[in-house]
């Protein structure tokens, strides 16, 4: 329980009439969560305006309203007008929990590809290293070793506040965060203190969200636009948007790469399905991950141990002995001498770096012959261009189903079959039942043939007309493979 008073210290607001002197028991934005005792926020979402539903609200009992825009309500409620309810629920959520972000480190990871990865990474191996870590990712949520389940990259404010006073609560002294760029725009991180934020790449993706891809580009620099002197901002600079995202920022500028100079300098000396062999400032690795992808996460890992204070030439041990995250490059081979690789590839530029790294490190026999779909009701205009990377660059390809989530399953394989000319036509087949896909590309494979099975990695559901099945496509690839004969 908190006083209004107090939640409303750093935001900018207009009482429009009753009293800030009074006792709260929970911030929502869910008018049917509302009773006496709540402060409801009237979020104007993406597709729904919350001020459609403060009549509600106050039928229920909730007498104190978070507004943007006007909104008539009786006398006996205490309104108050901010220029952004979401921009004011994130501060109002960081104080109503006494501003835990302040109380340990935060590291927050963005970028369109390699988050979960270097996230994960990043809390495997602050543990290893006998710290006590939070992680908040799109495949889990962790206080310590014990594990919150996820339903978002990033959570709401209120969850992702009450997530992080736990973490503090439990003695963490870190926490290693994915950033989305929803989570930027929507205004889920306003009033959290970063001490550390990372760029990792950005790629074509979310643009039935952002519409243009500079809009995405902008809502991403927002992030460090946002970060305090006293943080760093370590961004991938051999991605020409990395120095981009550093133009305004407050922060310490610091910097990655392969291919350019900078503070953290790599390279790759030997990439093979068994792992990396690179440099890392000067400083020869060996790592289980395979792919300049995952060199790019290693250099961001070690930079942020670095920056963190940590004595490098351990961190640079414990990073040798970390292993792939689950559904990112996950390999198995079958009785036969088939590799199948699992991997949540669902951008064409993720779904290009994958297959061009399994161009590396096959001997020159072998075909590559890759499963892939895409998600509906998402950026539709990534559909050719991921069917014609997988066409490129495999021997065979089968198109099927992703999450079609509300969209007919058909209709987005028609988008992608658009993006292939005549020549690619010839090695592709359409199969809209993921796992028949998965089966057929087994059965089209030889020895020592590679199979990549792309888009859902981690998941363990595929998503058709609302509904979650469950479906798992390294358990499915490992029961097929149990199937063949020696």
């Amino acid at each position: 329980m908190k006083v209004l008073n107090q939640l409303l210290e750093n935001v900018q607001f207009e009482l429009v009439n009753g009293t800030v002197d009074q006792t709260v028991d929970a911030l929502i934005f869910d008018s049917r969560k509302a009773v006496n005792g709540t402060v409801f926020f009237a979020i104007a979402g993406f597709s729904v305006n919350g001020h459609q539903f403060v009549s509600q609200a106050y039928s229920q009992g909730c007498r104190i309203f978070v507004i943007q825009e006007n909104i008539e309500l009786p006398g006996d409620a205490t309104v108050i007008k901010v220029s952004g309810t979401s921009s004011a629920l994130g501060m109002m959520a960081c104080n109503y929990y006494e501003n835990p972000s302040r109380k340990l480190k935060l590291i927050g990871i963005t970028g369109t590809n390699g988050k979960t990865t270097t996230t994960t990474l990043l809390y495997n191996l602050f543990m290893d290293l006998g710290y006590k870590a939070g992680l908040i990712s799109t495949v889990v949520n962790k206080i310590g070793k014990d594990i919150i389940p996820s339903t978002h990259t990033t959570p709401n404010a209120v969850e992702l506040n009450l997530l992080l006073d736990r973490m503090v609560k439990e003695g963490c002294e870190y926490c290693f965060m994915e950033v989305s760029s929803h989570a930027v725009h929507q205004n889920r991180i306003a009033g959290l203190k970063y001490q550390v934020g990372v760029f990792t790449n950005i790629t074509h993706d979310h643009l039935d969200y952002h519409n243009t891809f500079a809009e995405y580009i902008r809502v991403k620099k927002a992030f460090f636009d946002g970060l305090e002197k006293d943080a760093f901002a370590l961004v991938n600079s051999d991605d020409k948007n990395g120095l981009v995202m550093m133009q305004n920022t407050k922060a310490s500028k610091q910097t990655f790469a392969l291919k350019t100079p900078a503070d953290f300098k790599g390279k790759v000396i030997e990439n093979a399905l068994s792992g990396l062999v690179m440099t890392i400032n000067n400083t020869e690795v060996y790592s289980r991950l395979v792919g300049d992808f995952n060199a790019y996460n290693l250099l961001a890992v070690f930079g942020v141990s670095s920056l963190l204070g940590m004595d490098e030439l351990e961190a640079l041990r414990v990073i040798s002995n970390l292993e792939s995250v689950e559904g990112r490059f996950q390999y198995l081979r079958s009785s036969t001498g088939i590799t199948a690789i699992i991997d949540y590839a669902h951008t064409p530029d993720a779904l290009e770096n994958v297959l061009k790294t399994i161009a590396g490190i096959r001997k020159g026999t072998e075909e590559v012959i890759t499963v892939v779909g895409c998600g509906g009701d998402r950026d539709k205009s990534k559909r050719p261009k991921m069917a014609s990377i997988a066409a490129d660059l495999s021997s065979k390809v089968i198109l099927t189903s992703d999450n079609p989530r509300t969209e007919d399953p058909n209709t987005i394989l028609i988008d992608m079959e658009a993006g292939l000319d005549e020549n690619q036509q010839q090695k592709t087949l359409t199969i809209q039942d993921r796992k028949q896909g998965i089966k057929t590309a087994i059965s089209l494979a030889k020895t020592g043939d590679i199979l990549l099975i792309a888009g859902k990695g981690h998941e363990k559901y595929q998503e058709i007309m609302g509904v979650r099945h469950d479906f798992d496509d390294l358990k499915i690839t490992e029961e097929l493979f149990n199937q063949l004969k020696k």
